[in-house]
């Protein structure tokens, strides 16, 4: 099939002529004229009565145009309808992150983006491997931490890091360390598999430190250690990311506010930036939006604003 042929007796059919067609299609009058002559021979069958004065349709010539001209009207509405979609967010958005990250935050801000774009479906895959977003036709990833090297385009939402916290039961029963060097005073939860293990580097501004700390509890999981940490058993180092609402309502209270992890970048990647889709801008953009600043930076800045109010 050569739409491009069935295009050009398409407009010679429509616009009445040769010379009006090629008009309109921008070609010459021998170019159209030879293609209707290669789509007849084609087909092996006239399509057309030509003389000097008009140009009709023999009877397969105006079966012919009817199939045309609905094949044409399919494409214009194909083609309209990808327009549409560039030009409004709408139809399906596949979104992966972190199991912990998109249980913190990407869930609660899908259902704002839902309510602000009607007409977006959106699909979120939370998953602790990294996602190949081509090959598995996913639209934008959430990732943090540094990033691999790819072809992929990364969109910088903000920084994050672990900090130190115990829950509001525990900091009322025990004296709150004011120095790294006293958390071997306390019972801490240390983890197998996230970088905190028996001793625990902090970082404040220029100064870093090392502390070995010890506890009767040891995870492999962040999410394990916030649960432990808010059921009271001790201090642990947990993403700052996963503990905005626990902050915020009081169940965990910040330990030595002013040192944390080193922080890394948390990311929105994504495969192209050409022919970026309405709805794939539509959500880099409130993710721009809603992360200016991330939320966990808010209330770590609320945090430390009221140490220094107290402190004064």
């Amino acid at each position: 099939m050569d739409l491009n042929a069935m295009w050009v007796f398409h407009e010679v059919v429509s616009q009445g002529s040769f010379t009006a067609a090629a008009k309109r299609l921008g070609m010459r009058k021998s170019t159209v004229s030879r293609k209707i002559t290669a789509l007849e021979d084609r087909l092996g069958a006239r399509l057309l009565h030509r003389t000097t004065r008009r140009l009709s349709l023999t009877e397969t010539g105006r079966a012919y145009f009817d199939r045309c001209a609905r094949v044409m009207a399919e494409v214009e509405a194909a083609d309209r309808e990808v327009a549409d979609l560039h030009d409004a967010p709408r139809g399906k958005l596949r979104i992966t992150a972190p199991v912990d990250i998109g249980l913190a935050f990407v869930g609660p801000l899908a259902a704002d983006f839902l309510e602000r774009y009607p007409e977006v479906h959106l699909e979120v895959v939370l998953t602790g491997r990294v996602v190949d977003l081509v090959a598995e036709g996913f639209d934008v990833a959430i990732r943090a931490g540094s990033l691999a090297d790819s072809s992929l385009i990364a969109r910088r939402l903000g920084t994050t890091g672990g900090r130190l916290y115990a829950s509001s039961s525990y900091a009322q029963s025990h004296v709150l360390p004011k120095q790294p060097e006293q958390l071997v005073e306390h019972a801490c939860i240390t983890s197998t598999a996230t970088g905190f293990g028996d001793t625990w580097q902090l970082n404040s501004g220029e100064r870093t430190v090392r502390v070995a700390v010890a506890g009767r509890l040891r995870v492999n999981d962040f999410g394990l250690a916030r649960k432990a940490v808010l059921a009271g058993h001790g201090i642990a180092f947990i993403p700052e990311v996963l503990c905005v609402d626990d902050v915020a309502s009081g169940r965990l209270v910040p330990v030595l506010p002013a040192w944390q992890s080193r922080a890394s970048g948390v990311w929105a990647v994504y495969p192209s930036t050409r022919n970026l889709s309405a709805k794939v801008r539509a959500f880099l953009d409130f993710l721009r939006d809603e992360m200016s600043p991330p939320p966990w930076e808010r209330v770590a800045a609320r945090e430390r604003t009221a140490v220094s109010g107290g402190q004064a």
